[in-house]
């Protein structure tokens, strides 16, 4: 029993870990080339808006009140729309993203900054205020170089977070690899 165990548990790392090293050439195809990865998320992200919007669409039919089908169309309509004009304009849809990117930044940072001077001083940690700064700065640095910011900031950003999700499979991999060794290595009792 132990056998298979520790087998299905090196298939499964091996799995994660081929999973990770994917992530990470991934990862870095978009930093090397992050408007092609900026323009792969607008459409991955239009696509999704499209199906929301069809879902919306599907929804409002099966409404009871009149106001509800007429409304329900309306927005899933818009969603429709709305999706097929990023696909259909990515630049637009790109540097779109790229704002709302540095808007969100921006007011993450503040919050974390507010936070660091509002928490109990037991609870305050330099890395919160740093982080804060940190992503604070990222936001003023998009924000004040866009719309040339989305050339490279949304591509650059998530091939940084595929690399580093890929790093982190690859350790946790190995690690879940290295725990099922010492386990397969004991003599079971049905052995003995």
């Amino acid at each position: 029993m132990a056998q298979i165990s520790s087998t299905l548990v090196r298939r499964a790392s091996t799995l994660s870990a081929l999973w990770g090293i994917l992530l990470i050439g991934l990862g870095m195809l978009a930093v090397a080339s992050p408007m092609v990865a900026a323009v792969a998320v607008n459409v991955l992200i239009a696509w999704l808006i499209v199906l929301a919007g069809v879902v919306h669409l599907v929804v409002a039919f099966h409404a009871r009140e009149a106001g509800s089908v007429v409304w329900r169309l309306l927005v899933g309509l818009a969603y429709v729309g709305f999706g097929v004009y990023l696909i259909a304009r990515p630049a637009l849809g790109v540097a779109s993203l790229t704002l709302l990117l540095a808007s969100l930044f921006l007011l993450e940072g503040i919050l974390n900054i507010v936070l660091f001077f509002r928490a109990p001083s037991i609870l305050r940690s330099s890395w919160m205020l740093l982080d804060g700064i940190v992503t604070l700065l990222l936001g003023l640095m998009i924000y004040q170089q866009w719309p040339s910011s989305s050339a490279w900031a949304i591509g650059t950003l998530v091939g940084v977070s595929l690399i580093f999700s890929g790093v982190t499979r690859v350790m946790v991999s190995l690690a879940v690899r290295k725990a099922a060794a010492p386990a397969s290595a004991r003599p079971t009792s049905l052995a003995a």
